[in-house]
């Protein structure tokens, strides 16, 4: 178990800042300017976000990136594409992509990403990252076999989703029903929910689901969620909700409600705890398969790869002004504590 306390997340903030303040030059580069360099690859970087809000996914892309052996600006470039939280442009962005003749198309942050890019071209190499299972969501034919153009990194969040009802099950034990809150325009929301209902009815617990698809919309799911009085809000794994921890966070403590999603960002922006895979894994290990791919290797030659760690982060500060009290076993099983 790792302890951290709140005092020392300023150096990793501040090389995040850093890294931001790069990578703004770097994104805002113009195509003019990489044609001028005809003989080095370019990667199409289609993200459902806004930079600053995948800034730490998109520095473990290029950590992966530069152990392949490619360092953007030096001997490659990085075209790329922000949806700024709007998926519904995600397909026309991947297209756009193709058209500009990449040399690999990377889809991270989810299947709606990995879904837009396979989508769009079938003669283009597809690297996607997403914490579904691809295969279910039709994305790749198997995992040992991808098949065609695509392939790609794939962690446990969707999976994982019931762990998080356990979790908040055994903050409140007394308590005779949980709420959790789903996106309903989410690829893999409807098979998240009848695992959670199976997990439900193991645990003896009811349910009530909730829906959001919109930020406008989770302030009225923690003031039901306030109002009921004896719930915990229970997050399935989803990227809309993933990169709006912050907001979620406040949320939580304004309306004192316990919740749990699947990134740790949301306990380090003060919310209560978080349990999924390990986004800076997934992204990293993506930009080693596209390293690879632009140094030949066939995209239907590379399984998809499982990042099979998923960490449990609980933040006590959260715990105490929301008036919970972890256990002794989760906070001894915790992967992170924060202080």
């Amino acid at each position: 178990m790792r302890c951290a306390r709140s005092v020392a997340a300023t150096p990793r903030s501040a090389r995040r800042r850093d890294f931001l303040l790069l990578m703004v030059g770097a994104a805002t580069c113009t195509t003019a300017s990489y044609a001028q360099k005809s003989s080095m690859p370019v990667i199409g970087y289609l993200c459902p976000e806004s930079l600053e809000l995948f800034a730490s996914r998109l520095e473990a892309f290029h950590q992966g990136l530069g152990e392949a052996g490619f360092v953007e600006g030096r001997n490659v470039a990085i075209e790329y594409q922000w949806a700024n939280g709007q998926y519904s442009r995600l397909p026309a962005l991947a297209t756009e992509l193709v058209a500009r003749n990449v040399d690999v198309l990377v889809a991270p942050g989810g299947a709606p990403v990995a879904l837009a890019a396979k989508a769009a071209t079938t003669t283009k190499t597809i690297v996607f990252e997403m914490g579904g299972d691809p295969v279910q969501l039709h994305v790749v034919d198997s995992l040992s076999r991808p098949g065609g153009n695509i392939t790609g990194v794939s962690s446990l969040s969707v999976d994982v989703s019931p762990k998080r009802l356990e979790f908040m099950r055994d903050l409140m034990p007394t308590a005779p029903k949980l709420m959790v809150v789903a996106n309903p325009t989410s690829p893999t929301a409807q098979s998240q929910l009848q695992k959670l209902h199976a997990a439900a009815d193991t645990l003896r617990v009811q349910l009530e689901v909730l829906g959001a698809s919109k930020e406008d919309e989770f302030e009225s799911v923690f003031a039901a969620a306030a109002k009921d009085g004896a719930s915990g809000l229970v997050f399935t794994s989803d990227p809309y909700f993933a990169f709006r921890s912050s907001r979620l966070a406040a949320l939580a403590i304004k309306h004192r409600v316990p919740a749990i999603t699947q990134t740790r960002d949301f306990p380090v922006a003060g919310g209560l705890m978080s349990y999924g895979g390990d986004f800076m894994q997934s992204h990293r290990r993506a930009g080693i398969y596209a390293g690879r791919i632009l140094l030949g290797e066939k995209p239907s030659d590379l399984p998809v790869q499982l990042v099979t760690k998923v960490e449990l982060v609980i933040n006590l500060k959260a715990a105490k002004l929301l008036g919970s009290a972890f256990s002794s076993v989760i906070v001894a099983g915790a992967d992170e504590v924060l202080e």
